[in-house]
């Protein structure tokens, strides 16, 4: 159950060795955030995080294997959680793979690849934690999703559309939980520096993972339902959805 701050008290991680979700753990736990479930399937990684939990403080940290390929598994997977643990405070789906533009224009199945990992799995899972947290009427749903998912881009369609996928399914999910007493949280980041941009020239207003999660963090805090990191973005987007398009075209992004 959330403290009588609002600030969580366990959570599960899906994409637990995500650089964004290690830091919103680091920034949580300097609160008050104790139990902690770390999904992924990277399991040595998950270990890492785990020990980087445990040593600045977190009491319960625990780490299963989740692949957000395998839909069949998502809803189990889920339940054994929330059972185990009488509940869970915040959730953060912070998984998702970038994949290459070029090759996937080239490869339909590597498109599909993304799509599935982006949006198809995050929808599945999304949709189990949600009959979770409706039925203990108290939690929040947090979900990465992304600027790129705003607008359709020449260079990168494929990962904005999976996440503009994403982005609109949340949106609607967090509107069917409306009087439940748990909420979604659609956070949208633009460019991060982390293992999925190395090598990339950074855009415009790049972040750090740290700076994401103390947008998480207030965003949390201030029970709000869409957040953009940093939060100059939001109006950055908004200019940017409302351009003509033989405009945008000329952008050449």
């Amino acid at each position: 159950m959330n403290d009588a701050l609002g600030a969580p008290q366990s959570a599960l991680v899906l994409g637990g060795t995500s650089e964004i979700a290690r830091a919103t753990v680091r920034t949580l736990v300097a609160r008050r955030l104790r139990t902690i479930v770390l999904a992924g399937r990277d399991q040595a990684g998950l270990e890492r995080a785990a020990e980087e939990a445990r040593a600045i403080g977190a009491t319960t940290v625990e780490t299963v294997a989740f692949d957000a390929r395998a839909p069949e598994t998502h809803a189990p997977l889920v339940q054994e959680v929330f059972a185990r643990h009488g509940g869970i405070d915040l959730v953060l789906v912070a998984f998702g793979v970038l994949g290459d533009q070029e090759a996937g224009e080239k490869d339909p199945a590597a498109a599909a690849e993304v799509i599935s990992v982006n949006f198809t799995g995050a929808a599945s899972v999304g949709l189990a934690v949600a009959g979770e947290l409706r039925a203990q009427g108290h939690g929040v749903l947090a979900v990465l999703s992304s600027v790129a998912g705003e607008r359709a881009r020449r260079s990168n369609f494929i990962y904005g559309s999976s996440k503009a996928g994403l982005d609109s399914f949340f949106q609607g999910l967090g509107d069917s939980l409306v009087g439940s007493g748990a909420r979604v949280l659609v956070v949208r980041p633009g460019f991060v520096r982390t293992r999925m941009t190395a090598g990339m020239d950074a855009a415009p207003f790049a972040v750090e993972p740290e700076d994401v999660a103390a947008v998480i963090v207030r965003a949390l805090e201030a029970g709000a339902e869409q957040a953009w990191a940093p939060p100059r973005l939001r109006w950055v987007m908004a200019a940017v959805r409302h351009l003509p398009r033989p405009l945008f075209r000329r952008l050449r992004v």
